[in-house]
Order: structure tokens, then sequence, then C-alpha cells
């Protein structure tokens, strides 16, 4: 026999139980980073979001669009401005916020799913009430934290075997347009649909200790060492929404919260199917 298709067979054999562990369970993926970037991990993200659907994993797909917002601002004449990795956001930037984020990025995933032989449904916070949201500050401008999640068209789709893929763009109490961070969002709605499993997909390995040594990779972090792990300065600028987005989801009752390398092939498939995991697991 084939040596290769054994290995296959063996592979396939040593994820059935963490297939039969996932199986109807709600998982939240975060999706961004160089993975939303490169047309080949871009595929693979989604080869894998529709592989986990197929096999009975309730898959729920949360994105950034830091990148295109970025670009398209860039082209529109709009300097980019971001405070502790947070984009202010004013009312010109609000717009092209809504037009890129949950626009053309939203279905651009969606088709994509479709071409992998999945079934996706693009929704954004707005839809239905999903995320009511309050500004965080007036320096920030339109940028909110989430007050509330309203999970229902989240379930409807998920129990009508759809993928729901969603642009985290909200309404305040006065139905004004905020911009929410993928993480936060990404957390808040882990929670609210009891999510067993959340995952960040980043750009490095994790979190780690010296950002330029790739061997200094925490392989678990206690939730009560992370607010140390900002005063010490290890983890600052971006990567302090993704690690909150952890703690939150962990206070919230999710059970395991996960950091990712978004740029390994199939990262999402070695994080779930393997005793090992990759990258940075929270625990509460």
């Amino acid at each position: 026999m084939d040596s290769k298709v054994q290995n296959m067979a063996e592979i396939l054999v040593q994820a059935l139980p963490y297939i039969q562990k996932y199986a109807g369970r709600v998982v939240v993926v975060k999706y961004g980073g160089n993975a939303m970037i490169n047309p080949e991990l871009k595929q693979a993200v989604m080869k894998d979001v529709v592989l986990l659907s197929q096999v009975g994993v309730r898959v729920v797909l949360v994105h950034g669009a830091g990148p295109e917002i970025t670009g398209m601002m860039s082209r529109l004449g709009i300097e980019s401005k971001f405070v502790d990795g947070l984009r202010v956001t004013d009312e010109e930037t609000s717009e092209v916020v809504q037009m890129v984020f949950a626009g053309k990025t939203n279905k651009d995933l969606v088709a994509l799913v479709g071409e992998m032989g999945g079934k996706a449904l693009g929704l954004c916070g707005m839809d239905a009430g999903m995320i009511k949201a309050k500004q965080i500050s007036e320096e920030l401008g339109y940028v909110g934290e989430v007050e509330e999640v309203n999970v229902a068209p989240i379930r409807l789709a998920l129990e009508n075997g759809y993928i729901p893929i969603i642009a985290t763009v909200a309404t305040d109490e006065n139905n004004h347009v905020m911009n929410i961070n993928a993480d936060t969002a990404a957390a808040a709605i882990a929670g609210a649909l009891g999510a067993e499993n959340i995952i960040l997909m980043t750009d490095i390995r994790g979190l780690m200790r010296d950002v330029n040594d790739p061997d200094s990779l925490i392989a678990a972090v206690k939730v009560d060492e992370v607010q140390w792990m900002i005063d010490q300065g290890i983890v600052k600028g971006g990567f302090i929404p993704k690690v909150n987005c952890c703690v939150e989801a962990v206070a919230l009752g999710v059970q395991r919260a996960a950091m990712i390398d978004g740029r390994i092939p199939h990262a999402i498939l070695i994080e779930m199917f393997s005793d090992e995991g990759i990258g940075t697991l929270f625990y509460a």
C-alpha cells in the first residue's frame, strides 16, 4: 500500500476523537492578519472552515478588515490613525469602515466559502440588532465596545446549515455606525453563544516573551497573569486587544481560547485536532 495513503488514513483516525468532541459544538474563529491577505493562506483557511462545518462543527467566522480599510482610506486620501491598536474612527472613516468591512470584504469571504463547497451567510453587527455598542472614548471617535449581543440571527444561520461570516460593524443607542474591534467582538460573540472554543489567527507564533525571538513562545497563560504581562510590556500595541479578547472569552465561560499563527497553512485544524495544538492557550 502507498505509504502516503496509509499516513493519510492514520491522520484521519487520530483526528476522530477530536471530531467527535467538537461535533455539534460552536467554535468561533477570529480571522485576520496575513491569512486574509495571502491568497493561498486565505484558501487554506476557508477549506478548514468548510471541512469543520462538513464534520458537524458549528463554525462562526468573525473577521477583520484592517489592511483593506487602510488601503481604501489611502486611495481616498484619508490618513489612518491608531491608539493602542484601535483605529481612530471619525465620521468619514466610519463610512469607509462600513463600506469595506460589511461590504466587499465580507461578501468576498462568503463567495470564497461557496467556491470551496460550503454554505456561508454574510452578516454584520447591524443585522437584526446583533451587536449593540457604546462609544469607548472621544479620542477614538466612533469606536465602540460591545454592550449586548443578540445571537438569534447567528443561531438561525447555524441551525440551517450555514456558516455565519460576521463583520463587526455595529450601531449605538442613537443608531450611529460604530467600528468594533474584531477581536473584542469575537470574544463577546463566543461568550454569548456558549462556544466550546475561540481561535484567534495572528501573524506570529502566538504570545512571545520577545517578539524578535520565535523560540520565546509562551504555550499557555493563566488569564490572571495577563495584566502583569501588559504592565511589563510583554503584551503591547495591537496585541493588547487580542490578548484581552482571550481573557474576556474565558471570563464569559468559553472553554478554550487559543492564539495561533495564521501564516501556517491549516493552523486551525492543527489547533483543534491534535494533542499539542499550536500557539498560545489561555486558561482560567
